[in-house]
């Protein structure tokens, strides 16, 4: 395809099914105006057979680099598109069919510069994953900032589902950071720079992310790391909201403390802490309709809590120099 609408940029490492589940997706659409762009980012499991199974059904290009992380992986593919928007999944989403369809749409009455969606939880994931998928959307634990219709501050495109214009591009350069919050400092540095960034609630993907809670833990104790870092580049944008998983861990870490101590301190403490659970289980079983999802919910929630205040905080503690 010479001319394409949208060139869709999908870095991967590692992970040739998912990448599979994801071209399936894309096959399903009702619009047919995109390109897509594989980066390979320095994979030694690569996804090569993969891509031959589908050469022939999509306008499909596959690009091997050595590692550099998902941001200049994405960069890369940036570099090499053909098309008017440029629009970057990971490769554990699944893209619903009318995707294109609602951000024509959008496009047409809001002209956005740049754009995210939401995610969500589809009916094949396992019940972890879609506890993971609610707590990383919920309005109690992040605020609903990766794509809920209600959200603090204003929004900033995630990159498991995020559009943007060539122009974007060729005026930012892209991603800074190679890992870690970098989707978040390329959405300030669109802000700053005065592009029109939008939320567009039906272009939402399903969004597997990780398939345990080890992984989970570990996935969001980088958020909070990234988080710290974009503070090095961006002060401006950490604020009190960005310290309460910290003040969170380190408060259910000094409550076994504060019996002897004082008791009624401790009920009290212990007390709004039930009752912040007890509301992530009514509304995850509301949403979910399901009692082992929302029972997971509130071990998804307290787990995204404390990896990403701990990396949060491990990374403050630090003095790492930003490029």
């Amino acid at each position: 395809m010479s001319n394409p609408k949208y060139s869709v940029i999908i870095p991967v490492y590692n992970r040739p099914t998912e990448v599979r589940e994801l071209l399936e997706s894309l096959l399903t659409q009702t619009r047919k105006e995109f390109e897509i762009i594989i980066v390979e980012d320095g994979s030694t499991v690569t996804c090569e057979e993969v891509i031959k199974e589908f050469e022939k059904k999509l306008a499909i290009r596959y690009y091997y680099k050595s590692n550099g992380g998902p941001g200049p992986a994405r960069n890369f593919g940036f570099a090499h598109a053909r098309g008017d928007y440029l629009v970057v999944f990971d490769s554990d989403c699944i893209v619903p069919p009318a995707y294109f369809e609602h951000v024509d749409q959008a496009l047409k009455t809001d002209t956005w510069d740049a754009w995210g969606g939401p995610d969500r939880a589809h009916e094949s994931f396992t019940i972890p994953q879609r506890a993971m998928a609610y707590t990383m959307s919920s309005i109690f634990t992040t605020g609903g900032i990766r794509g809920g219709k209600k959200m603090l501050g204003w929004f900033q495109p995630r990159s498991f589902n995020m559009g943007i214009s060539k122009t974007v591009f060729e005026v930012t350069e892209g991603f800074r950071f190679d890992r870690y919050a970098e989707d978040i400092e390329f959405s300030i540095r669109m802000k700053k720079a005065g592009f029109r960034i939008g939320l567009i609630p039906d272009a939402f993907v399903f969004h597997k992310r990780r398939t345990n809670f080890f992984q989970f833990f570990k996935q969001v104790f980088n958020f909070g790391k990234g988080r710290a870092l974009i503070g090095r580049v961006h002060p401006e944008e950490v604020k009190i909201t960005h310290w309460f998983p910290a003040f969170f861990a380190f408060g259910t870490l000094i409550l076994p403390l504060l019996l002897p101590v004082s008791p009624w301190l401790f009920r009290i403490a212990l007390g709004l802490s039930v009752f912040y659970l007890l509301a992530i289980f009514i509304h995850s079983l509301v949403l979910n309709r399901h009692a082992g999802v929302a029972f997971l919910s509130v071990i998804s929630a307290l787990l995204q809590l404390w990896g990403y205040g701990l990396g949060f905080v491990s990374e403050k503690m630090r003095r790492r120099t930003i490029p």
